[in-house]
């Protein structure tokens, strides 16, 4: 039995595997103490497992527990973190890591006037009271973890001894002593101002992310037999927590979801498959095209160059909770959220703001009674008011005119971040999952001349069942600027003998993991074989070395392609069976009926026309005129536009 968590801002999902058996849920993120929504989703999803809550016994049958967070990339945005300070080498111009005035507000926040420069050249006397003067004055300027950063071929051992000479002063275990790290451990990049900022953004993540998978990983050790935490990393691979630096899980819950993304698209057949994660505080927009992840060799990290590879997610700050307030006559959607406390109004936390998902409410789309499964009763009173206070009054219109006007900002704001990341082809398929994903796509559709979506059985709980597909991994780079082939030969070893230690960690052997390495000189990108160094390009500025274990998991969703053909061929009789009606309101006020069509349990083969309400598992969508709903392999639905609109 395999359990995969993803950790989002608002909720916490959970996918459970056993054979040919799936179990998924939802639980509300706990941002004070992230333990709390982890083991209240376990012992959520062990209820639906059993019958029963028994996480215990859960824990003792899973073979594993990956998860994903996007915690890293929430305390970026909210800027909640250490009070970093910068120790850089005599002499250097920190202006060339704030080329713009992005780039500087950024460095502002992170680090500030907290920065030191050292000359290492001193003798050991004095460098040691050179590595004092500088501990002292950031520790005035109130630092909590220091980041070492220099410069130079030899820049790795300057690091170090530089470490070394602290860490004889303050004495690691003495009260008080700040944290310290090097840039060199979080990447060999040859770039100093993409490792630089690399080593700030996994210096800042550290603490917080650090304190959690501890202290989560000891609550799992109370529960005997159970599996280790596994953290699934924003390169698709998984690792061990003392195995993984902080930065990793920066966007690692958005690479879960390129991953169900691909295997989709692998799946289907799709050539071009844009996909939306619809959250309660933004938007994730990727694709994969013919066959491929879209990746950034070098990904932005709040928009400033990193060294790591990342898919190219781009986050929009629009989702279920993004507040919609009428501002000088227009209506602004986000990007602030309502969160899942308090929340929107409609939930009845304390929360006064509006939302689409009051909107959706109001319009009589949501049900009150079945939202989130039953596990979260809407009050219709409360959205109306927000409604009507942030949007209605402000406009001079009806609350059932500013509902509409609501969600056609939504609609309209999310379908312009679509266009402006991965403008729309005639091959393109939308596929909409996340919790507020479905709702309203086929509107976002519409807007994009889109005709297709596709919506998987587990939309709202995608990501955690991409991260099922993670297979353990680890990635080095190491910079060989100017080394002959001997330096080469060197690197070479060095690279393989320590992924055969940290393989071995995880009881595998190199043999079972597929090797992937390239030489990387300015923009130019090589594909090398790592055993044969000397037949290496001669200019290289670094070797990057990518070691993933070979699983099943890891070759799935390369079946064969679905017959698109197939979908659309029913057998008489096979029409969705309604499980109701739903009365809703057009902007007038007037009310008409249309079904409702539970489709988590529909069967392949299944169709439904628009308008309707659709229901799955933690999500609702709207399924308009001139769509219609087909159930396909899996469960899956494939909404398809009529073509003559």
């Amino acid at each position: 039995m395999e359990i995969c968590i993803d950790n989002g801002g608002t909720l916490t999902d959970f996918y459970v595997r056993r054979g040919d058996s799936v179990w998924a849920t939802k639980t509300l993120t706990t941002p004070y103490d992230l333990s709390e929504c982890f083991f209240d989703g376990l012992r959520k999803v062990s209820g639906l497992v059993y019958g029963d809550e028994d996480a215990g016994r859960l824990l003792a049958e899973a073979s594993g527990i990956s998860y994903s967070t996007t915690q890293g990339t929430n305390s970026l945005v909210e800027r909640k973190g250490p009070r970093l300070g910068l120790v850089v080498p005599k002499g250097f111009d920190t202006a060339r890591l704030a080329p713009s005035a992005h780039h500087r507000e950024l460095f502002d926040d992170l680090i500030g006037p907290r920065i030191v420069a050292v000359d290492m050249d001193l003798g050991a006397d004095s460098l040691a009271e050179e590595v004092i003067r500088c501990t002292n004055t950031l520790g005035e300027q109130g630092t909590s973890r220091i980041v070492v950063c220099l410069t130079g071929a030899d820049y790795v051992h300057r690091e170090s001894h530089y470490v070394a000479q602290y860490e004889r002063s303050f004495l690691p275990h003495h009260l008080g002593t700040v944290p310290i790290s090097m840039s060199h451990e979080t990447t060999g990049d040859a770039c100093v101002e993409r490792r630089m900022w690399t080593a700030i953004f996994n210096a800042f993540l550290h603490g917080p992310m650090e304190n959690f998978l501890f202290y989560a990983q000891q609550r799992l050790k109370n529960h005997r037999g159970a599996p280790s935490l596994r953290i699934f990393r924003n390169d698709g691979g998984t690792a061990r927590v003392v195995k993984t630096t902080a930065v990793k899980t920066y966007s690692s819950g958005p690479r879960g979801g390129m991953e169900a993304a691909y295997r989709i698209a692998a799946r289907r057949g799709y050539s071009h498959l844009v996909s939306v994660d619809v959250g309660g505080t933004t938007s994730d927009i990727g694709r994969v095209e013919a066959g491929e992840i879209h990746t950034d060799l070098r990904g932005e990290i709040e928009g400033v160059a990193s060294s790591l590879e990342l898919c190219n997610v781009v986050s929009a700050g629009v989702g279920g909770g993004s507040l919609i307030r009428a501002i000088d006559g227009k209506i602004k959607v986000g990007p602030e959220s309502a969160g899942a406390a308090p929340g929107p109004a409609c939930f009845g936390l304390g929360g006064s703001d509006a939302t689409i998902t009051d909107a959706l409410l109001a319009i009589g789309l949501l049900d009150p009674e079945t939202f989130f499964e039953g596990g979260k009763a809407l009050d219709r009173q409360r959205a109306e008011a927000a409604i009507k206070a942030y949007v209605a009054d402000p406009l001079g219109l009806s609350v059932a005119q500013a509902a509409y006007a609501m969600r056609d900002a939504w609609v309209d704001a999310l379908a312009a971040a679509l266009h402006e990341h991965t403008p729309p082809r005639a091959d393109s398929v939308l596929l909409a999952f996340g919790g507020a994903g479905p709702m309203a796509i086929c509107a976002v559709a519409e807007k994009l001349d889109i005709g297709t979506v596709f919506i998987p059985r587990f939309a709202a709980m995608l990501s955690a069942y991409g991260v099922s597909f993670g297979s353990p991994a680890q990635d080095y780079e190491m910079v060989v600027a100017g080394a002959d082939r001997k330096g080469f030969e060197r690197v070479s070893k060095a690279l393989l003998e320590r992924a055969e230690r940290d393989m071995a960690a995880d009881g595998l052997a190199l043999s079972a993991c597929r090797l992937d390495a390239c030489a990387i000189h300015g923009e130019q990108v090589t594909a090398i074989d790592i055993h044969a160094p000397q037949a290496w390009p001669a200019e290289v500025d670094s070797i990057q070395f990518h070691v993933v274990a070979i699983t099943q998991a890891a070759n799935s969703g390369k079946a064969a392609a679905m017959d698109p053909a197939a979908v659309f061929v029913h057998e008489p009789g096979t029409g969705c069976p309604a499980a109701g009606e739903r009365r809703v309101h057009d902007e007038t006020g007037v009310e008409t009926s249309i079904p409702v069509y539970r489709t988590f349990d529909a069967r392949p083969g299944q169709w439904a026309a628009g308008p309707a309400v659709l229901e799955g598992l933690f999500y609702t969508a709207h399924l308009p005129a001139q769509w219609t709903l087909h159930v396909v392999e899996g469960g899956d639905l494939l909404l398809v536009r009529d073509s003559s609109h």
